[in-house]
């Protein structure tokens, strides 16, 4: 698991929807779609359920969801006291 699957994950989350954190992010669907895979591979659980029209966090995936943000926002804390 890696800082860049965890933002990708959140933001997954928050948009509910692969197609607008690909644009929001600046990379492609499929790229999107290999990172949510890779890390729902590595922990053995299913993230996201998907329906045809957005995608919400399994039970799973909450859990994950609010130690992501945590992390994520205790990197930026880290980087911005490092250019302090």
């Amino acid at each position: 698991m890696d800082l860049n699957q965890l933002d990708i994950f959140v933001n997954i989350v928050d948009n509910k929807s692969f197609t607008k954190t690909a644009k929001q992010l600046y990379i492609t669907q499929p790229t999107v779609s290999a990172h949510v895979a890779a890390l729902e591979r590595e922990l053995g659980v299913q993230l996201l359920v998907r329906t045809t029209k957005e995608v919400a966090p399994s039970e799973q995936g909450e859990v994950l969801y609010q130690y992501a943000k945590q992390i994520l926002s205790l990197r930026n804390s880290a980087i911005r006291a490092v250019k302090e």
